[in-house]
């Protein structure tokens, strides 16, 4: 059963290919923009196909629930879940997704490098150790909403990591690294099945009958587990890319005159200069009609009272404090 899908990124992506139209970004915000974007584009994409094969697999499986893209948060630590299954037998399944289409080496060690033609070759963190980072933060939520077994059996936790189906995966001798969790999304299927054989053996198998739960108490589990999620505010942004402060000179086409007086109140101001409704929400400044960063225009439309819902760059905000 499908508990959870992806949060929908619309609004993010959106907020990061407008801001690249801005004229005045420096370099620096110029290329982090380009590579958040691609980031999260790849991400998005990624998650998607990994979630296709899952549901696939368990949609209609009343045996275990899914969640994709789980964030949760615990005495101010977070785990970001790309996709976690729950079964009957209170055994936890998290998934880390990673769209390397490319050539990914993994030594032995447990290092995973990543190659694509023509670029060079980078290490990347390792997904498992993320994946197990996120297992501590899981287990004390279920603690936090007292999710347990019968006589206070805990969870057993297990983590893979899914590849994009077209990458090429070069692994170490298994008997100095087992990679047999690392493995392209369209096989989960038979991982699944392949790890519980592997996991589950007489003495398990006992333990997890006397543990095992109906397929309502495993939907409820879920369901708690999905209030819990804290979805990231698709309009954050990192400190420096927020506005800076520009001398008055630098401002083309600003006219002190064109201030209104601070005496009157905001409301009234904005009534007065009646600044057409086409304006409203748009990246310029109502008062001297010059372009504004998208953080001078968030200040604004967060304190419509102050700002009556219309924008100003920061030379122009300041009549109204």
């Amino acid at each position: 059963m499908i508990v959870k899908s992806a949060d929908d990124k619309s609004k993010r992506i959106g907020l990061l290919t407008d801001l690249q139209k801005s004229p005045m970004l420096d370099a620096r915000q110029r290329d982090w923009l380009r590579d958040e974007l691609m980031r999260l584009k790849r991400g998005i994409q990624g998650e998607r196909d990994a979630a296709f094969y899952i549901d696939s697999h368990f949609k209609d499986s009343e045996n275990n629930a899914v969640l994709h893209d789980l964030r949760i948060s615990v005495e101010g630590e977070v785990a970001q879940i790309d996709h976690l299954i729950i079964n009957r037998m209170m055994k936890f399944y998290l998934l880390e997704t990673k769209c390397f289409n490319g050539n990914v080496q993994i030594n032995d060690r447990g290092e995973f490098t990543v190659s694509y033609s023509g670029e060079r070759t980078f290490g990347v963190e390792s997904p498992l150790e993320q994946s197990r980072r996120h297992e501590r933060i899981l287990s004390k939520l279920l603690e936090k909403l007292e999710i347990t077994g019968r006589m206070g059996m805990k969870a057993e936790f297990f983590h893979a990591v899914l590849l994009h189906p077209k990458s090429i995966i070069t692994r170490p001798e298994k008997m100095k690294f087992d990679t047999d969790d690392v493995f392209k999304a369209d096989q989960i299927g038979s991982w699944y099945q392949s790890h519980s054989d592997r996991t589950i053996g007489v003495v398990s198998a006992f333990a997890g009958l006397l543990n095992v739960h109906s397929p309502q108490t495993t939907k409820e589990w879920a369901e708690k587990l999905a209030r819990q999620h804290r979805p990231t505010d698709p309009l954050d942004l990192p400190d420096f890319m927020k506005p800076k402060d520009f001398p008055v000179s630098k401002r083309v086409g600003i006219h002190r005159a064109a201030v209104v007086p601070a005496a009157v109140d905001a409301p009234a101001r904005i009534q007065s200069s009646a600044p057409p409704e086409e304006l409203r929400k748009k990246l310029v400044c109502i008062t001297c009609r010059q372009k504004i960063t998208f953080s001078e225009g968030k200040f604004c439309w967060g304190n419509e009272a102050r700002f009556g819902g219309f924008q100003y760059c920061r030379e122009h905000q300041a009549p109204f404090k």
